[in-house]
C-alpha cells in the first residue's frame, strides 16, 4: 500500500498542475488567443502558429527552455543570429526588386517609415532602458521580427528577445489593423483615389545586377550589414539569375518553412511568465505600437510630399508600405486605396517601397552596431 500512494504521489508531483502560477495561467491564455487569431482570423498563421505553441510549451514546461531542453538548442540558433540570416535569404529569393528598380526614389518612402526606429529609441532611453536595450527595442518599428531577433542578439540583450520578438511578429501580424486608421486620418479622400502611372518594364540585366550593387555599396559603407543584406541579395540573386532553381526553390520554400518552425518556437518559448509579465514588458510593447505608428505616419507624410512635388503623381498611401513587413503592408495601401476607387492598383507601386523597407530596416540594424562597436 505505502509503495502505491509514493508511485501515485511521485506521479502528481511530476504533473503541470501542482507547479502552474498565475502567471503561467495568463501565459497559457494569451497563447490560446494568439492561435486564435492565427487559425480563425488569418492573422499571419506561419508566424502566429508556431510562436503562440512555444509560449503554451514553456508555460506548461519550463524544463524545455532549459539547457537539454529541445527548445534551448533552437533558442540558440537565434542568439547567434543565424535563423534570422536564414529568413533573409528565404525572403530575397521569395522577393521581386522590380518595382523598386523601375521607381527608385520608393527607396526615400522606405528610408522615411524608418523614422519611427529612431523615435522610439530616444524614447527608450527616456523610459529607462540603456542605449543597446533602446536599441534593440526601436527596431519593432520595422515590423520586422528577424531583424529585431538578429540585434538583439548582437547588442547581448538576450532578456528581452521574448518580448521585442513577440511584439514585432504581432506588430507585424496586426497590420492590417493599426496601419489603415493613420493611412485615413493622414489623407484626403482625393489623394487616396490618386492612380499611378504603370511601372516600366525592368530589364533581367537590372535584377541580375541589383542585388550584386546593393550589396558592394551598403556592405562597404556598413559592413555590419552584411549578414542581413548579404544573405536577402543572395536569396534574389539565386532567384534573378535563372541558373540555380534548385537553390533558389530550397531557399524560398523548404529552408525558409523549417527556419520558420525552428525560430517561431523557440522565440514564443522565451515568453515564461517570468520573464514576460513584468513592467519591462508592457513598456517595450507600448514603445513598439509607437514605433510602428509612427513609422507609418512617417512614410504617408513623405508620400504627401512626394505627391506635391511630382504635382499629383504619387498616392501617398504607398508611403505606409516603408515598414518592412513583406507583402502585407503593400496589401494593406492597395486596401485602402481600393476602397477609395475599386479601379485603383496600387500594390506594385507599394511594394517598391515595402522592399526598401527591409533594406533600410537592416540598415538601421548595421548603424546600431556600427555606433556600440559590436561586429
Amino acid at each position: 500500500m505505502e509503495y502505491i500512494t509514493s508511485t501515485l504521489g511521485n506521479l502528481l508531483q511530476q504533473t503541470a498542475f501542482l507547479n502552474l502560477t498565475g502567471g503561467n495561467l495568463i501565459m497559457i491564455g494569451v497563447a490560446c488567443v494568439f492561435l486564435y487569431l492565427a487559425i480563425k482570423k488569418g492573422f499571419e498563421p506561419l508566424l502566429l502558429v508556431p510562436i503562440a505553441f512555444g509560449m503554451l510549451l514553456v508555460n506548461i514546461y519550463p524544463d524545455i527552455m532549459e539547457e537539454g531542453g529541445l527548445l534551448h538548442y533552437f533558442f540558440m540558433l537565434d542568439e547567434w543570429s543565424i535563423l534570422p540570416s536564414l529568413i533573409f535569404m528565404g525572403v530575397g529569393a521569395m522577393t521581386d526588386f522590380g518595382p523598386l528598380i523601375a521607381n527608385p526614389k520608393s527607396f526615400l518612402l522606405g528610408a522615411a517609415a524608418q523614422f519611427g526606429i529612431y523615435t522610439a529609441y530616444f524614447m527608450a532611453i527616456f523610459m529607462g532602458f540603456n542605449d543597446k536595450a533602446a536599441a534593440a527595442i526601436s527596431i519593432i518599428g520595422g515590423a520586422d521580427g528577424p531583424t529585431s531577433i538578429f540585434l538583439a542578439g548582437k547588442l547581448g540583450q538576450t532578456g528581452l528577445m521574448g518580448p521585442i520578438a513577440v511584439a514585432a511578429y504581432s506588430y507585424m501580424a496586426l497590420v492590417p489593423i493599426i496601419q489603415p486608421p493613420i493611412m485615413k486620418m493622414m489623407t484626403t479622400e482625393k489623394e487616396r483615389r490618386i492612380k499611378m502611372e504603370q511601372l516600366r518594364p525592368v530589364s533581367k540585366l537590372e535584377k541580375i545586377l541589383f542585388p550584386i550593387i546593393v550589396t558592394i555599396v551598403v556592405c562597404m559603407i556598413l559592413p555590419t550589414t552584411a549578414p542581413l543584406v548579404g544573405m536577402l541579395m543572395l536569396g534574389n540573386l539565386f532567384k534573378e539569375s535563372g541558373v540555380v532553381g534548385q537553390l533558389a526553390e530550397t531557399a524560398s520554400n523548404a529552408m525558409m518553412y523549417i527556419v520558420v518552425i525552428l525560430l517561431g518556437t523557440s522565440v514564443g518559448a522565451t515568453t515564461s511568465a517570468e520573464a514576460f509579465l513584468n513592467w519591462d514588458t508592457i513598456k517595450i510593447v507600448i514603445l513598439g505600437l509607437i514605433a510602428f505608428a509612427v513609422g507609418t505616419a512617417a512614410g504617408v507624410f513623405f508620400g504627401k510630399l512626394m505627391c506635391k512635388a511630382t504635382g499629383g503623381k504619387v498616392n501617398p498611401l504607398i508611403g505606409s508600405a516603408g515598414v518592412s513587413a513583406v507583402p502585407m503592408a503593400a496589401r494593406v495601401s492597395q486596401k485602402v486605396g481600393s476602397e477609395a476607387d475599386p479601379t485603383n492598383f496600387l500594390l506594385m507601386h507599394a511594394m517598391g517601397p515595402n522592399v526598401a523597407g527591409v533594406i533600410g530596416t537592416a540598415v538601421a540594424a548595421g548603424t546600431f552596431m556600427a555606433i556600440f562597436g559590436v561586429k
